[in-house]
């Protein structure tokens, strides 16, 4: 029998945070890096969980809403953003599955890819990333 993990807010705060440092890796987050953000959202991280907010909404939506916050309001530095996911990912490695691993690179890709191809900060940062889900 398999059971299914709930995937809680914090999981998807902290993927707003990554996605963040994704686009921001090269100190710039253009509005190709955040439409492709939106659109991964809707397209595959909805379907992830069943789970909602205080508020009645999609608890995926927490990726875009924590995203456009840093991007908005704090302007953290990518790096910060990135630690903050590792250690979030290493605190609860049980939520990270296969499957997981997979969306997370897929979507991290398709934001550094999203306006002209990769840059230099963004490669390594998505390498770094490959090597740590693959612990």
């Amino acid at each position: 029998m398999k059971t299914k993990k709930k995937l809680t807010l914090k999981f998807y705060q902290n993927l707003g945070k990554l996605f963040y440092a994704i686009a921001a890796a090269d100190k710039q987050v253009r509005d190709t890096e955040w439409d492709k953000l939106k659109t991964m959202v809707k397209e595959r991280w909805l379907d992830v969980d069943i789970i909602e907010d205080d508020y009645n909404t999609e608890a995926a939506y927490q990726i875009e809403i924590v995203f456009d916050w840093l991007n908005n309001e704090e302007k953290l530095n990518a790096k910060a953003c990135y630690d903050a996911f590792i250690n979030y990912k290493n605190e609860q490695p049980h939520l990270f599955t296969k499957a997981i691993k997979k969306l997370i690179m897929k979507t991290a890709s398709a934001i550094a890819h999203a306006f002209a191809g990769l840059n230099k900060s963004e490669l390594i940062m998505l390498a770094k990333l490959n090597i740590e889900l693959k612990k």
